[in-house]
Parts: structure tokens; C-alpha cells; sequence
């Protein structure tokens, strides 16, 4: 039986996580869950799979958790504030950690369970987008695994020999005939609508994904498809792969999730209806497979699998990423941090959908940080980031 700690239990990814479990009894026991201030959905999640721990971020509302979780009678203890939840991902007895927060706040619990030499199954993008480097060493040097839970890296992590997906993040995947990765990304809502249109697209547009159930904040990240170059950074650090080496291609269908290109000619992909439910799973029991009761896809009802390259110019978000990481991690630690303002204020009609790119390219070109060398520099850019991007968002809010 795996013993698995979730960050991030009451989000999308968190909440799929636990569906699996309770299929599965007889395979995990759930050690500690973490979130920031859902007291309803951890108090629910408490009374079906009792965790041993339990950590909000919020302190009011681990308190108001206590409460409700002794009237409830429920034995699970109760902890607040960033260094309990990095004390939960690093439990001794736990063999998984789930990492699902999102932002920021998900770099130190992270590079906790790293340290604790966990096998982590990470969804969390900000890890490996704002200090790679830094995480890949501590993941060499502490004999812990990283097994990716978004689709496309799932995708590229099913299609690799098992040898080296037991080596993952530290290996060189040309040793296995690989030429080049390609990212399969659906383009968002927005991929057919022209400059104009997407002046004037509404938050809820923007959230309702045609093909995947997510989070507002991935879900506005797909729309300017700063998700994809953010996913392209991230798997570079994960299959340690070179420019060259990775490829991006829209498909609308979302049913290709991602694809490898050996060098003898062969191309391998990995194919399913848009469910998240099975790159999770696939990490959770790895190396083996289980019976999802997920539909197959049926390809004698499928018309059309098309495949376009992006747009840079409909799309500057995702060139954005690119450039960014090209030039180096500050410059990466300055754009997540400015992205995620400026996503908050366009959820909260504060600007508009294209000033999302706006906000994001004036933080960066605004900002100068040396290259960080540790954790604290990473923090202390990601910092000075948002408040740079917060005087963007007033600035452009009066327009």
C-alpha cells in the first residue's frame, strides 16, 4: 500500500487524485492533505479518507477547520501556515507526494519533499519554471523521482523506455534514440478568433475550455497559451532536452497528447479522450497499469486529428515563455510572477484579455535581477516581481 500526501487536495488535480484513491482503497492510504482556505471541500475530504494531517495555508481557516473537524468527531489533526505544509511533504511514512498547488506557492513544499527523497508527481509548473536547475541538483543529490501529472508530459513520460523513466529530469534522451519531443497543446478557446475579437473576451469565455475541466487560473493561461510555453519549459528541465529538441504543434481535438520522435523514423504518441484521470493514474501506479473504467477513444468516430504551428503573433504569450527562458531563470521568475498578477486582475475585470501580454512584457522588460543562486534569490525576485507588475495592473486599469 502507497502512502500519499496531496498539496493542493481541493483543486482540480487533488480532487481527481482522491477519485482514483477511492476506487483503489486497497492500494493508498492517504497521509496528509493541504490546501489554502476550502474549508467545505477538506472538511469533506476528511470525513471520506481521514488523513492523519491535515495543513491550510490560511491560518483563519485551519482554524475554523478544527472546529468543524472535532464537532465532526474526525481524527485528523489540524496544521496552518507554509512551514507546517512543508513539514506535511516531507513525512517520513509517506511514499507520494502529489504537488498541485498552484503558483508559487507550491516551490518550497516541493523542493521539502525533494529533500526528504519523495517520489513526487508534479503538477505544479512553477517548481521546474522559476528554478530548474536548483531542483534538478537537489533531485540528483537526494535520490528522490519526479513523475510528471499534466497530460503532455505524461504523454512524452509514457512513450519513454521504462529504463528511463525510472531516470527522469537526469538523463540525456538521445542515449535512447530520442530526436526530438513534440508538445501536442489544443490552441485554447480563442486559437480561431482574430486581434479584435480577443479584445473583448469575457473571463467566463475564457475559462470554459472546449475540451478540459481546469482551474481559472490554467484555464486563462491556455487561452493566451502561455500554458504551452510554460509547458515547453518545463520539459526541457524534466527530459532535459535542448532547443532543438522540442517542438510545439496546436491540435484542436486534444486526443494526441503529446509525441516522440526517434531518430530511426518512428513516431510514438499517446492517445485518449481529454480525462486527467489518466496521466495521474498512470503516475500513482507506476510501472504498472490499472483499468481506468475511463472510455477508450474510438477512432473509427473520429473525422479529423489536425495539427497546425502556433501563431506567435495571436498567440505572444507563448513566444513570450521562449524568449524568456532563453535568456535566463530571472527572467523566467519575472514573467511567472507578473503572468500570475496579471491573470488575477483579468479574472477580476481589472484589464482585459490582450493586456495580459502587455502587463506581462512591460514587467519583464521593467525588471533586472542577476541570476539567483538559491532559493531565497528566487523568492526575492518573484517578489519584487509582482509588486513591479502590481503598479502595471493600476497603470493599465486606468486606461
Amino acid at each position: 500500500m502507497k502512502k500519499i500526501t496531496i498539496l493542493g487536495s481541493t483543486g482540480s488535480i487533488g480532487i481527481n487524485t482522491l477519485s482514483i484513491i477511492k476506487k483503489h482503497p486497497n492500494f493508498f492510504k492517504v497521509i496528509a492533505l493541504v490546501a489554502n482556505t476550502n474549508v467545505k471541500m477538506m472538511l469533506k475530504q476528511c470525513e471520506l479518507f481521514s488523513p492523519d494531517w491535515v495543513a491550510m495555508r490560511d491560518e483563519q481557516a485551519a482554524n475554523i477547520l478544527r472546529k468543524q473537524i472535532k464537532v465532526k468527531k474526525i481524527n485528523t489533526q489540524v496544521l496552518s501556515g507554509e512551514k507546517d505544509i512543508c513539514y506535511l511533504a516531507a513525512l517520513e511514512e509517506t511514499d507520494q507526494v502529489v504537488a498541485a498547488i498552484v503558483g508559487m506557492a507550491a516551490l518550497l513544499p516541493i523542493l521539502s519533499a525533494i529533500h526528504a527523497g519523495k517520489t513526487i508527481l508534479l503538477a505544479s509548473k512553477e517548481s521546474l519554471i522559476t528554478c530548474g536547475d536548483l531542483f534538478m541538483k537537489a533531485l540528483a543529490s537526494n535520490g528522490a523521482k519526479i513523475f510528471p501529472i499534466d497530460s503532455e508530459h505524461s504523454a512524452i513520460f509514457q512513450v519513454l523506455p521504462l529504463n528511463i523513466q525510472n531516470k527522469i529530469g537526469l538523463t540525456d534522451l538521445t542515449k535512447c534514440g530520442v530526436d526530438h519531443i513534440i508538445l501536442t497543446g489544443s490552441g485554447g478557446p480563442f486559437y480561431h478568433f482574430s486581434d479584435s475579437d480577443l479584445s473583448y473576451v469575457t473571463p467566463n469565455q475564457t475559462c470554459a475550455h472546449p475540451n478540459w475541466s481546469m482551474g481559472k487560473k490554467i484555464s486563462v493561461d491556455s487561452a493566451t497559451m502561455m500554458n504551452k510555453g510554460l509547458e515547453y519549459v518545463e520539459a526541457k528541465w524534466l527530459f532535459n532536452a535542448l532547443e532543438l529538441e522540442i517542438k510545439i504543434l496546436i491540435h484542436p481535438e486534444s486526443i494526441v497528447h503529446s509525441m516522440i520522435q526517434y531518430c530511426d523514423g518512428s513516431l510514438l504518441a499517446q492517445l485518449s479522450i481529454p480525462d486527467i484521470r489518466i496521466a495521474i493514474s498512470y503516475a500513482m501506479f507506476w510501472p504498472n497499469r490499472i483499468n481506468t473504467k475511463i472510455n477508450f477513444v474510438n477512432l473509427s468516430k473520429i473525422k479529423n486529428l489536425t495539427f497546425f504551428e502556433p501563431n506567435f503573433i495571436q498567440f505572444p504569450c507563448l513566444k513570450l515563455v521562449i524568449d524568456a527562458f532563453n535568456h535566463g531563470p530571472a527572467d523566467m521568475i519575472v514573467l511567472n510572477a507578473a503572468n500570475e498578477i496579471a491573470v488575477s486582475a483579468f479574472l477580476n475585470s481589472q484589464i482585459s484579455f490582450t493586456q495580459i501580454y502587455q502587463i506581462n512584457i512591460e514587467t519583464l522588460t521593467s525588471a533586472c535581477f542577476s541570476r539567483p543562486n538559491c532559493i531565497e534569490d528566487v523568492l526575492e525576485i518573484d517578489k519584487k516581481s509582482r509588486i513591479l507588475a502590481k503598479k502595471k495592473v493600476y497603470h493599465f486599469s486606468k486606461i
